[in-house]
């Protein structure tokens, strides 16, 4: 024990004399276990993981470019203008951006959409830059790492024993909070950054405002309370607070907005889920290349992910659905003996759904939210396995089997003409007429709960308000 931890003190001794100058604010700060070499190696190894995670790189070549061509305008004005930045568009669509240490800077089309004009995603990227040129992610995995000094060396912090590896401190811990006052200070680097760049810099605040609205009604619509935000939402990742507006908003000055050539470049950029990744449609979730559908029950909420498809209902009840490739075994089998072969499964059952093999069983599992009964549900296409989890608290279970029943039940293949018709929702620009009212304008919207909320968010509208005439806005349309 003694030579395990003198050997602990000669590892870290000489980090945390680690400290040094942050070019971005002039201070000194403890950075040690992560160099400049270290913080470009852990961006261009986790690169490719962000851009898996977020549904690949958007495909769009007008897009990416004109990003990169305002992401490269704020890097020149920053205080390292030789570092090498890469900017990209994801193509999901949850509102977020994040940046990767080295100069990796993300943000989505999801964001994209409710912006108002280039100075506001010049904000969000200045933004994402300040948290680069401060080191932030260096400096919080080197406290990280001295937090953890009784473990064995860092392997409690970077999920690996060589204290070389850091680079496995990766793409999760990217989309971690930062610390409110590097949230501060990334807003003052990312003004500055605006500024220089002859951006105004209110557009800093008007964003975070519309940001705080967006993020209500998702979690409206989610049936969560106002407060609570998706992991992945950028209000989850970077934390806004009312004095964070605030303190954006008293910033002001003469600097551009450039809304016309913003509104041009978004101009039938693809609004909300991508059909390659499958669409979700009120309770309809449809997937063209899979080529299958599904409804679920009214109450429940449809969300897809990268993975895995996730309707949630206000009385707990979760339904889970994906896909996977299996040998040729009958769908009994399948559940006994691959997917739920560390379960004691009950009432196995062999049933057919559009003239398809599939199996049914259940079980009660334990969790940390108490008692759970789970259901399996899995049916056959071809070399795929397309499954449903239903999880159910057991007060409801008997209330909700008839409605998850028939959500297995009402699984199918789509028509090639059902496949044809399944195209994304894209932004389009309108020109407001002088009789279009504001009702009128919700209408040119896709039918959706909150259209209206959202209508306003996108354009940048006080709630209930009416564009006047002559000017354009954006609408979400098939």
């Amino acid at each position: 024990m003694i030579r395990a931890l003198a050997l602990l003190a000669l590892l870290v001794a000489p980090a945390l004399g680690g400290c040094s100058a942050i070019p971005a604010t002039g201070e000194r700060s403890f950075t040690g276990f992560m160099g400049p070499a270290d913080e470009a190696r852990v961006g261009r190894e986790q690169h490719p993981e962000i851009v898996r995670a977020f549904g690949g790189a958007y495909a769009d070549r007008r897009v990416q470019d004109y990003v990169t061509r305002v992401g490269q305008s704020l890097a020149r004005v920053t205080e390292v203008p030789d570092l090498k930045f890469t900017f990209t568009v994801l193509d999901s669509p949850v509102v977020n951006a994040f940046a990767l240490p080295g100069g990796y800077v993300y943000v989505t089309r999801g964001l994209m959409a409710i912006a108002s004009d280039e100075a506001e995603l010049a904000g969000v990227i200045a933004h994402e830059i300040g948290h680069v040129t401060a080191r932030h992610a260096a400096r919080r995995y080197s406290q990280q790492v001295v937090a953890g000094v009784g473990t064995a060396v860092v392997g409690a912090i970077t999920g690996s024993d060589d204290i070389a590896e850091t680079f496995s401190f990766g793409a999760s811990a990217v989309l971690q909070s930062y610390s409110r006052d590097q949230e501060f200070e990334a807003d003052t680097l990312g003004v500055r950054y605006l500024g220089r760049a002859g951006y105004a810099v209110e557009a800093m605040g008007t964003f975070l405002a519309k940001l705080d609205r967006q993020s209500s009604l998702e979690a409206e619509l989610a049936g969560r309370s106002p407060g609570e935000v998706d992991g992945l939402n950028i209000m989850a990742t970077h934390p806004r607070t009312l004095d964070r507006v605030g303190r954006a908003s008293a910033q002001s000055g003469a600097g551009r907005r450039e809304r016309d050539a913003y509104l041009q470049v978004v101009d039938g950029l693809v609004f909300g889920d991508d059909p390659d990744n499958g669409l979700v449609r009120g309770q309809s979730f449809i997937h063209p290349r899979l080529g299958i559908r599904f409804e679920v029950p009214q109450g429940f909420r449809l969300a897809n992910g990268a993975r895995q498809v996730i309707a949630q209902s206000a009385n707990g009840a979760t339904i889970v659905f994906d896909s996977s490739r299996s040998e040729p075994i009958a769908m009994t089998e399948y559940l006994r003996t691959v997917w739920g072969r560390s379960l004691s499964l009950a009432d196995v059952e062999r049933f057919q759904v559009d003239g398809l093999d599939a199996a049914t069983a259940s079980t009660r599992i334990q969790t940390r939210r108490g008692p759970l009964d789970l259901r399996l549900v899995a049916i056959r296409v071809d070399a795929s396995v397309h499954r449903f989890l239903h999880l159910t608290p057991p007060a409801v279970t008997p209330t909700l089997a008839a409605d998850l029943r028939r959500t297995s039940l009402s699984f199918r293949r789509l028509t090639p003409a059902e496949t044809t018709a399944a195209r994304p929702q894209r932004i389009r620009l309108h020109t407001v007429g002088s009789g279009d009212s504001r009702a009128a304008l919700i209408e040119r919207m896709v039918p959706d709960a909150g259209r209206d909320r959202r209508f306003d968010i996108m354009n940048g509208l006080a709630p209930g308000a009416t564009p006047a005439a002559g000017t354009v806005v954006k609408v979400v349309a098939e």
